[in-house]
């Protein structure tokens, strides 16, 4: 598997704006690592959005740090294999979006 390029300042902030255009809370970059805090308003909505993401996940072979407790989702995301924060950190990021909406609109 080859290893993303790390995105550069302009880029993460780019990125970064392009993502929080549509999203309902922003998504932040913290610590190396592109974060999002979710809550839902229960536990299966939490657990089925983590159910969905991580189908997603595993297509991509691109794996979250998440916690949960209750209805609330903590995600961090970053390219191990590359050290840092990469385009496919941001597309994950992206379809989660998508999946969030579902259960929050």
């Amino acid at each position: 598997m080859s290893k993303p390029a790390l995105l550069n300042e302009d880029q993460l902030g780019q990125n970064l704006a392009t993502l929080n255009a549509d999203a309902l809370a922003p998504w932040a970059v913290a610590d190396g690592k592109l974060s999002r805090r979710y809550e839902f308003s229960n536990f299966i909505d939490a657990f089925g959005f983590m159910t969905q993401a991580a189908i997603a996940c595993e297509v991509m072979s691109h794996h979250p740090r998440w916690v949960n407790v209750w209805n609330v989702v903590e995600i961090d995301l970053l390219t191990h294999r590359s050290g840092g924060i990469t385009p496919l950190d941001f597309e994950l990021a992206g379809k989660m979006e998508v999946l969030a909406k579902k259960l929050l609109a």
